[in-house]
């Protein structure tokens, strides 16, 4: 099937899908399964755009032997998303039906393998298990284009889970890509990209590693882990505790943060003794306000320029004097 009949066969099936619930004959809620049909139909129809785009920039589809290709220099995933298992669905698919949607790919000269992928991993990992060519695009990229273009499929697939996405703009900018580029590639601003970072770097990534990707936990659950996290006296001691447990490990990763969140909810001799609010400015946390029994203490987050922080230190004494008299005027009146 050429690429404009797939494309047109995506369109009509999507069409189908979705107008059926305006002529009456179903409502988009009422069947779980049409709707993760029309998902995956979406994914394919996007994936498909893209790869005509690629290929009308210049690119050819060649048939690689999977042991050729290296490695994304940045991973997007937890590699339980590239199991047998967690592959299971695609797995089948690709052996009814081949590789459908090519992947991307860039030569990489004097390496030790001539290729490295750049998206389409799980087909790639699918390939390698079914003993078959992976079908892609090759393309002389840059770094930067590479990771941006790895970023679009993921925005087009819409299911790396939060911590995923955290953990992929910290890795990018340990890489030393640009902000700008870190916002493309996961398409999304400047503050919301400085939220990821900050949590990816306050939560121990081997905790993470074993938690897990937790694809039903979303952006607020994660915040709240992370304020529970510095509030208690030895999260990464409580976390491995129970992360340890049997049944614990045997559970999906949504269960094995819950189990992990509720422990850093008991209560703590730190966190009662003190409280932790956010330090905001435009929407933006800069770090956190604790207060204790017998002190006060201030801690900028990483994200924050060193800059900013001497620029405050600098500004003590003076900021120090406007409370003083503030508070003179207070006692005056």
């Amino acid at each position: 099937m050429s690429r404009k009949d797939s494309k047109g066969l995506f369109a009509n099936v999507l069409g189908q899908l979705e107008n059926s619930a305006e002529k009456g004959g179903m409502q988009r809620s009422t069947s779980p399964h049409l709707l993760k049909v029309a998902a995956g139909v979406r994914q394919m129809q996007e994936r498909s755009e893209l790869a005509e785009r690629l290929l009308k920039d210049g690119g050819q589809i060649v048939e690689i032997d999977p042991d050729e290709i290296m490695e994304s220099a940045i991973r997007d995933r937890f590699d339980s998303g590239y199991s047998e298992a967690g592959i299971a669905d695609l797995l089948e698919s690709m052996r009814e039906h081949g590789q459908s949607t090519p992947g991307l790919v860039r030569p990489v000269r004097g390496a030790a393998r001539p290729f490295q992928i750049v998206f389409g991993r799980r087909r790639l990992a699918a390939a390698k298990l079914l003993g078959i060519k992976f079908k892609a695009i090759a393309r002389e990229l840059s770094d930067e284009d590479a990771i941006v273009l790895q970023g679009e499929e993921n925005s087009n697939r819409k299911d790396l889970s939060f911590i995923e996405r955290c953990l992929f703009a910290q890795s990018q900018e340990a890489a030393g890509y640009r902000r700008d580029v870190i916002c493309k590639s996961l398409s999304t601003g400047r503050s919301h990209i400085s939220e990821m970072i900050r949590i990816a770097a306050a939560l121990p990534r081997e905790i993470l590693m074993q938690i897990g990707p937790a694809p039903e936990i979303g952006r607020r659950r994660w915040i709240e882990f992370e304020v529970r996290w510095a509030a208690h006296r030895e999260p990464a001691k409580v976390a491995q505790l129970v992360l340890e447990q049997e049944q614990i490990q045997a559970s999906s990763s949504d269960l094995r943060f819950a189990a992990v969140f509720e422990a850093l909810t008991k209560v703590d001799v730190r966190a009662a003794a003190s409280s932790t609010s956010d330090l905001i400015s435009h929407g933006l946390v800069l770090g956190q306000i604790q207060r204790g029994k017998s002190a006060a203490k201030l801690t900028f987050n990483k994200s924050v320029p060193s800059g900013f922080v001497d620029f405050i230190a600098g500004q003590i004494e003076s900021l120090h004097d406007q409370f003083m008299q503030k508070q003179r005027s207070k006692q005056g009146d």
